[in-house]
């Protein structure tokens, strides 16, 4: 995909108030939708919420592979701003302006141009609902708070206040939820390096002892909250004795299962691109591809995004062992940078290795830890 359109758009109910944005990717022929993306952001003003928009339509727009994006927005100021017509005066506006220069300069061009509202009522509609998931999304945190379990909903938004620090250099203001994240223990099928995706193989006698050591190594960090787990066997029980170690609850997310690897489950890579030779080498180079059967990476991005937002939301500045798989832990990693689809390919995770990625409540992150081994 070569080229395309970016509408974007932010809102805050309050200036500041509660905010969220919307983006929306479509080709060149302004029909076809190629991307949506929408987020409750927090308390926010409208300009935050405006950049913040802009910023995920140009993610998006890079993970589609796209080289020319003509930006279309209804904020006169984000766009004479970024067209460099006018000078950013307000502090919070500086390092997203950067964020979203450091994404334009990754394409081969970029314009800018400015709609009427009602032009842009697609990216509109997804900033709408995203302010609208915010009333839920207060209510999880303050039953958190409460002491209420990770799934009761009773409550009210925190306010813009709550767990304030000063920003880094980054520029992201708050107490980051901090995942700690770590992929399960060794099993036979990783032995024979084959797609493991919804099989549900046990840990090996080695895969067991690897989710001791991490477990021991987690409980001498202390200060976690909770360990959450994919469903599946493999991950389960290289989460309950995380859980074991911490004395903590361990909650189960379905969305943090492995890929659907369908047809290929069980196969070598080799194998796999023996059956399907075409489909398997379009599959590397493009995250809409599905496996024969299975999911795309797309699709695997759309839910590990829901569950970031859910443990954002519950765990709101605190700690929490997340306990999953490959493409999960690559595709949170790939949210914390704000990197394009080549990562889940470049990107080397070993058996029970951690990596710690940082979510912030104003939107911003960070990668803290990649693929660490030192305790196995």
């Amino acid at each position: 995909m070569n080229q395309v359109i970016v509408e974007a758009d932010g809102g805050s109910r309050g200036n500041p108030g509660p905010a969220g944005y919307g983006a929306v990717v479509f080709a060149a022929d302004h029909v076809r939708v190629l991307a949506e993306r929408k987020e409750y952001i927090g308390i926010a003003t409208n300009n935050v919420a405006e950049y913040r928009g802009l910023i995920a339509g140009l993610a998006a727009a890079a993970e589609l592979g796209a080289r020319v994006v003509t930006v279309r927005m209804d904020s006169k100021l984000v766009v004479e701003q970024m067209s460099g017509r006018w000078k950013i005066k307000h502090a919070s506006m500086i390092p997203l302006a950067e964020q979203a220069r450091a994404l334009v300069a990754g394409f081969d061009r970029v314009s800018f141009a400015w709609i009427p509202r009602a032009e842009n009522s697609h990216a509109d509609r997804l900033a709408n609902e995203a302010m609208d998931d915010g009333a839920l999304t207060g209510t999880v945190r303050e039953a958190v708070a409460a002491g209420y379990t990770a799934g009761d909903e009773v409550a009210v938004p925190k306010t813009a206040d709550a767990n304030k620090v000063s920003p880094g250099w980054t520029g992201a203001v708050g107490k980051p939820t901090r995942l700690l994240l770590l992929r399960h223990g060794q099993t036979a099928l990783s032995v024979e390096r084959r797609y493991s995706g919804r099989g549900n193989p046990p840990l090996t006698d080695l895969g067991r002892e690897q989710a001791e050591r991490a477990a021991k190594m987690l409980a001498a960090k202390g200060d976690i909250a909770a360990v959450v787990s994919s469903p599946l066997q493999r991950a389960r029980s290289t989460a309950e004795a995380a859980a074991s170690a911490l004395g903590v609850g361990l909650r189960v997310l379905d969305g943090l299962t492995e890929t659907d690897f369908g047809d290929w489950e069980g196969l070598t890579f080799a194998e796999a691109a023996e059956r399907d030779p075409l489909l398997h080498r379009d599959w590397l180079g493009d995250p809409s591809i599905p496996a024969p059967g299975g999911e795309s990476f797309d699709q695997v991005r759309e839910r590990i995004e829901g569950v970031r937002r859910d443990l954002v939301a519950l765990y709101p500045g605190q700690n929490v062992v997340v306990v999953s798989h490959v493409t999960p832990i690559k595709t949170l990693l790939q949210l914390a940078l704000g990197a394009g689809p080549s990562l889940l390919y470049r990107l080397h995770l070993d058996l029970a290795s951690l990596c710690v990625a940082e979510f912030y409540p104003d939107g911003g992150a960070s990668v803290r830890l990649v693929n660490d081994t030192s305790y196995l």
